[in-house]
């Protein structure tokens, strides 16, 4: 596996969640893998050792490299130990709106990390595994080094693609074919994640609907005619969670633990998370919970735009109440803060908390998603298995891991809407509020959603009979 960031070491999102537990389930059952991922200024060394040092070539001079491993769950996370990685305080930048100058350059160290291991190895690669776009790169040097892996490269996002200069390839010393360029013209650009759609062996995303979906003009970002003629070596695998860390019976970050058979903790956390986010405490009011990311992806335009905001609009009638988390734009945020402090029915808290998301995910009755796009989406998993009623946009992952409650009450755990827009979300929370006093078919769906399974070991053998295939294996 090649990746920037993975549990339990680096994490700016879901990436590292992905790669972490992802390459633990596929090693449970049979194989051998290895993480290369960069030693980041923050990673505390304790525990690795030295493996070997290698170098690199660039244009103006050899790059040493040093490889560094640490047996994690009984897989080798390898730690590429330089300068630009070590002596840097963040993964992709100082923060997340101001990325590294230097980042193609930076990640194509790691690709080319990656390469030159193999290499020298003893330990042989049967599939090199790359994720996001810096790691694309990887998929292409394997092909000009003609190793003899095979390589599957994984979209989590493609609106991220790591988009440089034309120049950056020259200064790395990778000569700029026309399949690592996007745009036309004097406006090509290097573009890190198009090197990996174009060369990989096979290529696979977090969801089967966005596998879908990126082959649209909608959502392909550009890259939809590339992606649609690859079709045939394109799938969508569904994440998985991390079932130790997210389960209600034995949540670390709260005592009132619940499961299908016993609810009871479940209503007790409810009254718990009224009272700690200053909300009236009444256990008859749906409690509705947002944690994200606060931007227009995630649905706030929508929720937060126009004469009277969608999330105005239902506070008001104070039919329900919200608690919601996140951090991100800050004109959303100022919107957010202003209905807050108009609405006692609204908790607005601007943080980013582990220990408040597994609260507010155990104690609401329903988790508002109004995604514009969700490649796969972690949250409506971790509200499922908490018996939290997910509100979605039916988009990507969204639309594969919630049951719609509208077209299938028996099985049902959620609900899903079709149009994005801020009369979609005012009409569907009232549906979800006026369902949550129909007890008997309420009650149902959250028994449906508490026995949800999103376990990676599924996914773990989708991703092995991919590697199988390829490998000339089970067709």
């Amino acid at each position: 596996m090649l990746t920037s960031e993975t549990v339990p070491f680096s994490k700016s999102g879901g990436l590292a969640d992905v790669v972490g537990a992802l390459s633990s389930s596929i090693n449970k059952i049979g194989n051998s893998v290895k993480v290369m991922m960069p030693l980041y200024g923050f990673i505390d060394k304790k525990g690795f050792k030295k493996e070997r040092t290698i170098t690199v070539s660039t244009l103006s001079k050899e790059e040493t490299i040093t490889i560094l491993v640490k047996k994690v769950q009984k897989v080798d996370y390898l730690a590429i130990d330089h300068p630009l990685f070590s002596a840097r305080k963040g993964i992709y930048g100082d923060t997340s709106f101001s990325p590294y100058s230097d980042n193609a350059y930076r990640f194509l160290l790691l690709s080319k990390a990656a390469i030159e291991y193999i290499k020298q190895s003893d330990w042989k690669v049967d599939v090199l595994h790359a994720h996001d776009w810096t790691a694309g790169p990887a998929m292409y040097l394997a092909k000009e080094e003609k190793l003899k892996v095979k390589t599957v490269f994984t979209i989590h996002n493609l609106a991220y693609q790591g988009d440089f200069s034309r120049f950056d390839l020259i200064r790395s010393n990778v000569k700029p074919t026309e399949k690592l360029l996007s745009g036309k013209g004097l406006e090509k650009r290097f573009n890190m994640l198009k090197s990996g759609l174009e060369y990989a062996d096979h290529i696979t995303t977090v969801s089967p609907t966005y596998a879908k979906e990126i082959q649209t003009a909608e959502q392909g970002c550009g890259l939809n005619d590339l992606l649609k003629s690859r079709s045939n070596t394109l799938s969508g695998i569904l994440n998985g969670i991390d079932k130790k860390e997210w389960n209600p019976k034995k949540d670390v970050f709260f005592e009132e633990h619940f499961s299908a058979k016993d609810q009871s903790g479940k209503a007790k956390l409810k009254l718990k998370a009224q009272k700690m986010f200053n909300l009236a405490v009444n256990p008859d009011i749906p409690l509705i919970g947002m944690i994200s990311r606060i931007a227009d992806q995630k649905g706030f335009h929508e929720l937060l735009d126009g004469d009277v905001p969608a999330l105005e609009k239902i506070a008001r009638e104070g039919k329900c109440q919200f608690i919601i988390i996140g951090t991100g734009d800050k004109r959303y945020e100022d919107k957010l803060k202003d209905i807050g402090a108009r609405f006692d029915n609204v908790s607005v808290n601007i943080v980013f908390s582990q220990e408040l998301s597994h609260i507010v995910e155990g104690a609401c009755d329903y988790f508002l998603m109004p995604s514009r796009y969700e490649p796969c989406g972690l949250n409506q998993m971790y509200s499922l298995v908490y018996g939290t009623l997910p509100i979605a946009h039916k988009t990507g992952g969204l639309a594969d891991s919630i049951i719609n409650i509208n077209e299938d009450i028996i099985h049902g755990n959620g609900f899903l809407f079709e149009e994005l827009s801020p009369n979609s979300i005012y009409n569907i929370v009232n549906q979800a509020i006026t369902f949550y006093n129909d007890k008997v078919h309420f009650t149902e769906a959250r028994i449906n959603a508490l026995k949800s399974d999103f376990s990676w070991n599924e996914s773990a053998e989708e991703y092995i009979k991919i590697y199988g295939k390829l490998l000339g294996g089970t067709k």
